[in-house]
């Protein structure tokens, strides 16, 4: 638990009801609940959540699984059941926000869409992610976050070029929806401040990704210029790249401000460079880029990783090195700003999981404990819907719970 456990949270007294499943959506769910919200997490009885058997698994359950759900509550409820359904409705009536991702259609096939929805409660708030949205010719279309990065325009870049494009190594266009997700629910809480109404967040993957691509589109049309992968380098803005060392390894050296320029140049001892006039700005070094990459990796070659660094930082100049997880567990900026933190999970034993973003300094999130187990407060949620336990029993024993 963190030191906010004891504090008021932004989003204390906000009801979410979550349907859905895997990333997009429940990452959604997740940041608000660790800002107070509290997240009811419908899963399908007996199979729950796909995730709980992604990546690597201990004791049953997917260690992803406890960062992806602090701070929810499971119910066990199938969707698919009128007696299901009509629960979900019942939830909602108390709900501000219901977050969904499921392919478009599928909750109006079960009663459960917008119209239905929010004439139980006029001021719900939807938030629908998938891949291609609610409206327009691909909507039914099935879409996970690897085809929305890839028709938004990031798979296209990412890569070497001439070889064929890779994947980011996370599934950075659900992460980056769910981001998308939480702004609209907090727009639309408050407009519905304002008016009393709530609203549907209409969120598509390829939108999301498509929104980060910077100056991709404004190029095409002004030139017909067609943005290229450019492996480890930052086209149009230099020098911005990976340079061997002289043990092999990388680092990544970003001296493309005026200033770091000059002060990058006097370390790697060329008094040319930093003195030409063509250098002089960002768009004479774009021209010159392999020129100037040449003769950074020359220096680079020359000293091992740690040593540059120092040299570098002793200037002012950013720069890294590609972290891997190891790294960053044991990094102390991490440690320092919290951002590595432990839970002690069902088994007792301890996990590491990261800490929580956004960081607030009069009321910062909470990091909960791990994921729930499947159905764990089903009896506690229905018992707040005023339902019994012999009506729980029943509903159990026909599978519906």
């Amino acid at each position: 638990m963190t030191k906010a456990d004891d504090r008021r949270l932004p989003l204390d007294g906000l009801k979410v009801l979550e349907l859905g499943q895997l990333i997009a959506g429940p990452f959604a769910t997740k940041l608000l609940g660790e800002f107070g919200a509290d997240v009811i997490k419908v899963e399908p009885p007996h199979s729950g959540d796909p995730l709980r058997r992604w990546r690597m698994i201990e004791d049953g359950t997917s260690l992803w699984w406890h960062v992806q759900t602090r701070n929810k509550r499971s119910v066990s409820l199938d969707l698919r059941s009128h007696e299901g359904q009509d629960l979900v409705r019942q939830l909602v009536a108390e709900a501000d926000v219901l977050v969904e991702n499921f392919r478009p259609g599928t909750l109006e096939g079960w009663g459960l869409g917008w119209e239905a929805l929010s004439a139980l409660n006029p001021g719900l708030i939807m938030v629908r992610v998938s891949g291609y949205g609610q409206t327009g010719p691909y909507r039914d279309k099935p879409g996970f976050g690897v085809i929305g990065e890839a028709m938004g325009g990031l798979r296209y870049l990412t890569g070497q070029p001439g070889e064929p494009s890779v994947r980011v190594g996370v599934s950075i266009g659900d992460s980056l929806s769910a981001l998308y997700a939480v702004i609209g629910t907090l727009l639309a809480l408050q407009e519905r401040a304002r008016s009393g109404q709530g609203q549907v967040v209409d969120i598509a993957l390829y939108e999301s990704v498509f929104a980060m691509m910077e100056s991709l589109l404004p190029e095409y049309d002004a030139s017909g210029e067609i943005r290229q992968p450019s492996g480890s380098a930052l086209p149009g803005i230099t020098p911005s790249n990976a340079y061997r060392t002289r043990s092999g390894d990388y680092v990544l050296i970003a001296g493309n401000g005026d200033s770091i320029f000059k002060r990058l140049m006097q370390v790697i001892d060329r008094q040319d460079l930093a003195n030409d006039p063509k250098l002089a700005h960002n768009d004479g070094r774009a021209r010159e880029a392999k020129r100037i990459d040449d003769a950074i990796e020359a220096w680079t070659l020359q000293h091992e990783r740690d040593d540059i660094l120092a040299q570098l930082d002793s200037v002012r100049v950013p720069a890294g090195y590609p972290y891997t997880a190891a790294d960053i567990a044991r990094d102390p900026h991490y440690l320092a700003r919290e951002m590595i933190q432990s839970i002690t999970r069902p088994n007792g034993k301890p996990l590491k999981v990261p800490g929580v973003l956004p960081k607030l300094s009069a009321t910062p999130g909470r990091l909960g404990d791990g994921g729930p187990a499947l159905g764990q407060h089903t009896d506690e949620v229905l018992d707040e819907l005023g339902i019994d336990a012999e009506t729980r029993e029943k509903l159990r024993q026909a599978g519906i719970i």
